[in-house]
């Protein structure tokens, strides 16, 4: 069972204390030790009037049940005395529940200016006074425990409270930047958003509502916050019904509005970037101040580094994210299969040599999407869209490490020649793949512009990078794989949604009987037969891949790739084998070592890390424990090898050897028992008790390979560690 949390020894403040949610806090905190000053005016719900009732009665309440409390009838602009009540009666405060509130509502244009202050005096300042009356205390005693109440109406605005809304949302400022100046005094901010029945509310929600809206299914979030061993801060949590969620606010990407740092802004410009500066996509929560000016001085050095890279040239730069999921989603996509032992480490995260697909990575050098093409055409009095492109030719190559199983990528997109093949056109379109800045991989599109040939251009470009023809003997091997009926429906879930692949009007409007496969899903499905052929099964092992689309392959039909091994090159074609038509030609893929076989390939060495990590100091402590408990630690008798991870490589390892015992940095000499991947903060966070270990487990973020009931034991011979 867990234990009791409780409150003994602190003082507690709770404005507007004499019903609704504060009675509940202040009934709640004295419940668990807390000596409880309740401050009640005794007003209206529009502030007007005063009694002393409703803070006497709550006070009665809480000694009838053995609590210790005290009334206060001081109004919250008066915040002093209220603490001056706290410390007169129990000699110290410890945490303030900054509740109380008046409502006035009018529709905007009927606000007074006493409607307004009256509003913004109880809520505001009432919060500011009564909270600076305790500071200089909370600073010199190194504790303090302080809540804002803020509304959805604050946050989001509501028709009639226009008042009470900027009250409400200013809170939320006031409590940011109260975080940001008490955390080194160990002074704790955070606001409650609550939704509750109240005085403030009983005539204005439905009665089932106000029925439902219980304030003491809130008041145990609240005193959760207060409490000595919550150490958040500058926390937004909104709360009603038993429901409790955080709240902050996301900042996007946005845009640049201009080509050039020597261009203008313009109002037309703005206006066609306009879609980009308010997606949302990618945005990110940034909580100080400092992040949005790091980040703003990040996106000028951008800026002036893409302008300098791109010079006269047009190009498109976007981010492409993915994570686990996508790699196991593309991996079905192109035929990976559990049926087949060697695949399984493309589908299950929690492999222990879980990797991505090399093809997985053409994906984020896709320029479909991107304006590049038809401006280039436009630029030859031809055009180009959606509707008569095809995608004819694909390079990918490896430039720098492999990449890891999750990340972002900053891709830099654009025209580099424009060939003219009589009826029609053939853009060149080179991507190149950025992460921190690095160069990882780059690649080109072959785009066929149909029927926009004709104005002239070459027919060939010194730029291309070409498609090689097979040897002209039998091949060296073929793999051969039906592709599943659902083959393109499955495939273009990794973010190929042409209706011509999915949609049966679309594909007979093109020509086609039914939908048919999408070119790089043939090219993933042949790629997957050379890398288990020639490569090892390793696809760090690709330097680089080229093929050109022939004719469409339609679901459901057998795929065949010839391979012909030279050197470190392995050419291959695909032909469909129902009609003998070949559909990948001049196609070939570049490894770093020819490994002839189909099995897995070894695992890689971890790169080493001399530098300090945050969970080295966690393992000085094991180190001790185990010293301890020797005699305990022999009694598990396994080995367990931890892998430290930063993005997706290893860093760091660390052994416990318990059958010696002993802890020591690196690898056992022989095989573990159990082997568990981790990074170093979420082994920290599992080590602290914020991520649970089986969660960690199950999303992917611990992967735990060999006799994971052993790795269960760990638990009483670490104590303090029993998460790891």
């Amino acid at each position: 069972m867990m234990e009791q949390l409780r409150f003994d020894g602190r003082v507690a403040v709770v404005t507007g204390a004499g019903n609704g949610l504060g009675k509940e806090y202040a009934l709640l905190l004295a419940s668990r030790g807390a000596k409880v000053v309740v401050n009640d005016l005794g007003g209206a719900r529009d502030g007007a009037g005063k009694s002393a009732n409703f803070a006497d009665d709550v006070v009665k309440q809480i000694k009838d049940k053995g609590g210790v409390a005290v009334a206060d009838y001081n109004s919250v602009v008066e915040g002093e005395k209220i603490i001056k009540t706290a410390i007169d009666n129990f000699g110290r405060i410890d945490i303030i529940i900054n509740n109380a509130g008046i409502l006035r509502d009018r529709s905007f244009s009927k606000i007074s200016d006493q409607d307004w202050d009256l509003v913004h005096a109880v809520h505001m300042k009432g919060a500011f006074k009564t909270t600076q009356a305790a500071w200089e205390l909370f600073k010199k005693q190194k504790f303090g425990r302080v809540i804002m109440t803020s509304s959805n109406a604050g946050l989001l605005g509501n028709f009639g409270q226009a008042n009470y809304s900027a009250a409400k949302l200013g809170l939320v400022g006031l409590a940011n930047t109260l975080a940001i100046e008490g955390d080194k005094y160990n002074i704790k901010v955070n606001t409650i958003v609550p939704t509750a029945a109240s005085r403030l509310t009983e005539d204005i929600l439905p009665p089932t509502m106000f029925e439902a809206m219980k304030p003491n299914l809130i008041a145990p979030v609240v005193a959760y916050m207060v409490h000595e061993s919550f150490n958040e801060t500058g926390l937004i949590i909104d709360s009603t019904l038993g429901f409790a969620t955080k709240t902050h606010l996301v900042r996007a990407e946005g845009a640049t509005l201009r080509k050039k740092p020597t261009d203008p802004v313009t109002i037309e410009s703005v206006k066609a970037n306009w879609e980009k500066v308010v997606d949302m996509t990618g945005a990110k929560n940034i909580s100080k101040i400092s992040e949005v000016t790091l980040n703003l001085v990040e996106k000028l050095q951008d800026f002036e580094d893409r302008s300098k890279m791109d010079g006269d040239r047009e190009s498109y730069w976007t981010t492409y994210s993915y994570n686990a999921k996508d790699l196991a989603l593309y991996a079905l996509g192109v035929g990976a299969s559990v049926a087949n032992p060697t695949d399984l480490k493309f589908l299950y995260e929690g492999h222990e040599d879980f990797v991505a697909l090399p093809t997985f990575f053409v994906l984020a050098g896709m320029c479909m999407e991107s304006p590049i093409v038809n401006q280039a055409m436009q630029s030859l009095g031809k055009f180009a869209d959606f509707s008569n492109v095809l995608h004819g030719e694909q390079y990918i190559e490896f430039v720098g490490d492999f990449p890891s199983t999750e990340g972002t990528f900053t891709t830099r997109a654009y025209v580099v020649d424009v060939l003219d093949k009589g009826s029609s056109a053939v853009a060149l379109v080179n991507s190149e793949i950025y992460q921190d800045k690095g160069l990882v991989y780059r690649t080109q599109q072959h785009i066929f512009v149909l029927g926009q040939g004709g104005f002239g251009g070459p027919r060939t470009s010194k730029v291309a990078t070409e498609v090689v023809a097979a040897p002209k003997r039998a091949p060296d091997a073929v793999v051969e794989q039906r592709t599943a009926e659902d083959q393109a429906a499955l495939y273009r879930l990794s973010g190929d949604f042409n209706p011509l692949h999915i949609d049966p009007n679309m594909a007979a409007s093109m020509g086609h009987q039914k939908p048919i496969l999408h070119g790089l899903a043939s090219l993933g499905i042949s790629a997957r037969h050379v890398l288990t052929r020639y490569a090892g099964n390793n696809p760090s092992n690709v330097k680089a891949l080229k093929s050109r689309f022939v004719k469409p392959v339609v679901p459901g039909q057998t795929l065949a790739t010839e391979m012909w091994l030279d050197g470190n090159r392995v050419h291959f074609q695909t032909k469909v084998k129902e009609t003998g038509n070949v559909v990948i030609a001049g196609a070939y893929m570049d490894l770093k070592k020819v490994e002839s076989s189909s099995g897995p390939a070894p695992a890689a060495a971890p790169q080493s890390s001399g530098a300090a990590l945050k969970s080295d100091a966690l393992f000085a402590k094991i180190i001790e424990e185990v010293k301890k408990n020797a005699a305990k630690a022999k009694s598990i008798g396994g080995v367990f090898l931890y892998n430290i991870i930063d993005n997706g490589k290893t860093v760091k390892q660390w052994t416990l050897d318990l059958k010696t015992p002993v802890v020591f940095k690196g690898a056992p000499k022989g095989k573990p028992d159990v082997t568990m991947t981790v990074s170093d903060d979420d082994l920290i966070a599992i080590a602290g008790g914020s991520l649970n270990p089986q969660t960690a487990f199950m999303k992917g973020k611990l992967k735990i390979s060999g006799n994971i009931m052993m790795a269960q034991k760990l638990g009483p011979l670490l104590k303090s560690e029993a998460k790891l």
